[in-house]
């Protein structure tokens, strides 16, 4: 393990000297891969140099021990850097895991109602809502793609981009069906209903990255439209764009500038292209392995939101790490959940780690 920390820090020593080099700030692409990558590697490297103080503290008290007068804070001193060595050779191993390559990139989402009628509709609202407060509370920046209405306020479907440091790495535990249980508002009678609405994830593509050739699109203009199928917009401002070799077809209309709704859909199909070429390349590493946190398909039922009873539940976790309090998740506090899933996961892959 130690040889490995050791071409780490080699390497974000090249990085760092890359970074200070003037020519470094003329080639964009190669600026912004370098700053990602020292960012990643750096957590690391701190916890390796910690390592290598507390190593050289041990060192130097064990030195004291002969000392008659030093003896005692020597040996209060080792006790304290072989804590600090054990710590730390914990959190580097998990530090050492392998790393989601998405992690460090911005989010795509889809949030649609499922079974429920109405009351999914409204429910998908509340949920946006949910992202929303997230989104400000951790810094992000989020931007509508594309929504539809129902004349109560819910959200038959809407698309909408998150930008911000770690999106991804937080984001991700939220694909799949999440599932309500409360008295609707178009509930007269009082009684208790279940319904659903499915969230999806995905990590945005870069250009650089995924090129789309511009004869494989069908692009189409058509004027914006609201709640109940209103127009909202007298000029065609919206875009729908057909990736004919795929089929897949994406639609933006939250803006009144036909520009920017289509560099807005280019980036919904770039990301849609890019997840389904990297589910193929691993669908054989994900028949093999599951994490216990699950796969994130949208098929599955993920997390459960009981109104009467003041608990969301994550089934995706276990005994009492898994009811979390729901005023606190529903108004954006998913940090507990998210935490919680990634420990979880951590776990799971040590334990893989170790086996293998």
């Amino acid at each position: 393990m130690l040889d490995k920390l050791k071409t780490i820090d080699d390497r974000f020593e090249a990085i760092t000297s890359q970074l200070e080099d003037p020519a470094t700030y003329a080639d964009p692409d190669l600026l912004r891969r370098l700053t990602r990558e020292q960012k990643e590697l750096e957590p690391v490297v701190e916890a390796y140099r910690a390592y290598g103080q507390a190593e050289a503290d041990l060192a130097s008290a064990q030195e004291l021990l002969s000392d008659p007068e030093m003896k005692e804070m020597a040996q209060e001193e080792i006790q304290r850097a072989k804590a600090d060595m054990e710590r730390l050779r914990e959190e580097l191993k998990v530090l050492l895991l392998p790393r989601d390559p998405n992690d460090s990139r911005n989010v795509v989402m889809e949030i649609r109602g499922g079974v429920g009628g109405e009351e999914a509709m409204l429910f998908a609202a509340d949920l946006f809502r949910m992202y929303v407060m997230y989104a400000e509370a951790r810094g992000w920046k989020l931007e509508v793609v594309s929504r539809s209405e129902t004349e109560l306020g819910g959200l038959k479907e809407i698309s909408f981009l998150v930008e911000g440091d770690g999106a991804w790495s937080r984001l991700k535990y939220e694909s799949g069906a999440h599932r309500v249980q409360r008295v609707p508002v178009t509930e007269s009678s009082g009684r208790i209903q279940t319904s659903a609405a499915t969230v999806a994830v995905l990590p945005e593509a870069e250009e650089v990255e995924f090129a789309i050739d511009p004869n494989d699109l069908k692009i189409d203009t058509f004027r914006s439209s609201g709640a109940g199928g209103q127009h909202i917009n007298k000029t065609e401002s919206a875009i729908r764009i057909t990736h004919l070799p795929t089929g897949v077809v994406v639609e933006c209309q939250d803006e009144r500038s036909q520009y920017k709704n289509k560099d807005r859909a280019m980036k919904i199909l770039r990301s849609k292209l890019y997840e389904a070429e990297q589910e193929k390349q691993n669908a054989a590493i994900a028949a093999q392995r599951r994490s216990q946190v699950g796969s994130g398909d949208r098929s599955e039922r993920i997390r459960t939101y009981n109104f009467p009873q003041g608990r969301v539940t994550d089934h995706r976790l276990a005994g009492d790490v898994k009811n979390f309090a729901i005023d606190a998740v529903i108004n954006g506090g998913l940090d507990p959940i998210v935490d919680a899933l990634t420990t979880a996961d951590q776990a799971a892959k040590l334990a893989e780690a170790g086996e293998s």
